[in-house]
């Protein structure tokens, strides 16, 4: 090889082709379940799931997948079994040939036994019978059929592929826990094309119900935010008011911004996780190329009134939290400048209080210095008048006159030490 290989390039390729279509006979029976871990699935034990798969294999002999596979296919006793992981769940799709005599019996879900899906690491989040059988000779023994396999009022029916089949469903769940569909096809029809027909019908349902999580999920958010939001809308609106206190309002208003921020982190995984649900369940329907069969809801009408407004839902409640925490911390940038203006307009008035101090403690100063002359003085001319006696005695100098004759000298003397001693000061 003239360069040497990226490590991961052979894996990504290999991704591309790691869960082809089945092909499917006609007529057959498609039994498809999705396993999710009701909390943090997508950090749940893989390992688990595989050990899961594992056990199924062995009731059968089947052959065993490589250790930390992601998907499987291979014969499972009459049926092909098909397996993946996903980021939140696993999927199990059970391919058998022919048709039971009655529609839709319990029993074309034996490939998978009640007791190892019991024993499932987690709970099954869809569960599907699909019956795959050829188109009636008329379009009236068709909807003959339908509408007596399904509920007319939630009935969505379409031709799709070019007219290659009709699917059929009512996106209920029957009395056995699986929801049912119906795929008739034209005779001529592919295995493979038939299998992409069966396998978009099972993502549909498998990627709506779990975007509806989402759904059941802002629900829960919303009965916060709808305590939260009347707390913010008050402090927001007391804002131009002088109660309650800066501080204490900026802590509340602190706290509600942190618990939006920790709500915005729970629900950040789901809402992405729904957004990209929802546009692979669009997609899904879009592929199938839907064309409408005697005036009944095709698949797309159906998600339209039924799905559409669940998603908008989520949607809505995503930006609602978004827009509650730009709002809180848009406040909360407001009071904390409220808060820095109040406390320099404080800081202001203590500078100025601390000045009318200085200056009264240096009034005080000099009113003391004068006094300190005053004192000193006295004492000092006391002294020299005693250190002079002698003389002025021999001069023939009062005791009276000496202590006149000495006052304003030791007086000057006295305010020239002191300044000289405060002027080295400063």
């Amino acid at each position: 090889m003239p360069i040497a290989d990226h490590p991961l390039r052979y894996a990504t390729v290999n991704e591309l082709h790691a869960r082809p279509f089945p092909a499917l006979e006609v007529p057959s029976t498609a039994h498809y379940v999705a396993i999710k871990e009701p909390v943090q699935a997508h950090n749940r034990d893989r390992d688990a799931d595989l050990r899961h798969l594992l056990a199924l294999l062995d009731r059968h002999g089947s052959p065993h997948p490589q250790p930390g596979a992601t998907h499987f296919q291979g014969p499972i006793g009459r049926a092909e079994l098909k397996w993946e992981s996903h980021t939140e769940f696993v999927t199990y799709s059970a391919f058998t040939k022919g048709l039971s005599a009655r529609a839709f019996d319990p029993a074309d879900a034996e490939v998978l036994p009640d007791d190892w899906l019991a024993d499932s690491p987690g709970k099954r989040m869809v569960s599907l019978l699909i019956r795959v059988e050829v188109m009636p000779e008329s379009e009236a023994a068709l909807l003959a059929r339908v509408e007596d396999w399904f509920v007319p009022e939630s009935l969505a029916i379409a031709r799709v592929v070019d007219g290659a089949a009709v699917v059929a469903g009512d996106f209920r769940i029957d009395p056995a826990g699986h929801m049912r569909f119906a795929v008739f096809v034209q005779p001529g029809t592919g295995p493979r094309r038939v299998g992409r027909i069966v396998q978009r019908l099972c993502e549909i349902e498998t990627y709506r119900a779990m975007s509806m999580l989402g759904l059941m999920r802002c629900r829960t958010l919303g009965t916060r935010l709808n305590a939260l939001d009347p707390k913010l809308a008050a402090l927001v609106s007391g804002l131009d008011h002088a109660e309650p206190a800066s501080e204490a309002a900026l802590h509340e208003l602190l706290s509600i911004s942190a618990e939006l921020e920790s709500l915005a982190v729970q629900y950040s995984f789901r809402f992405g996780a729904t957004a990209a649900y929802e546009a692979i369940v669009t997609q899904r329907i879009e592929a199938l190329r839907e064309q409408r069969i005697g005036g009944r809801q095709s698949f797309g009408e159906f998600m339209t009134r039924r799905y559409d407004p669940a998603m908008r839902t989520v949607r809505s409640t995503e930006g609602r939290l978004k827009a509650m925490a730009e709002r809180a911390e848009r406040a909360a940038e407001l009071l904390r400048t409220r808060v820095d203006v109040e406390r320099s307009a404080q800081n202001q008035r203590l500078l100025e209080s601390m000045d009318r101090r200085a200056d009264l403690a240096l009034r005080l100063q000099h009113t003391v210095e004068g006094l300190s002359v005053v004192a000193i003085s006295y004492y000092a001319v006391s002294l020299a008048a005693y250190l002079a006696a002698p003389l002025a005695h021999a001069a023939g100098i009062a005791k009276e006159g000496l202590l006149a004759m000495l006052v304003l000298p030791v007086i000057g003397l006295v305010w020239l030490m002191i300044r000289r001693l405060r002027n080295d000061l400063h």
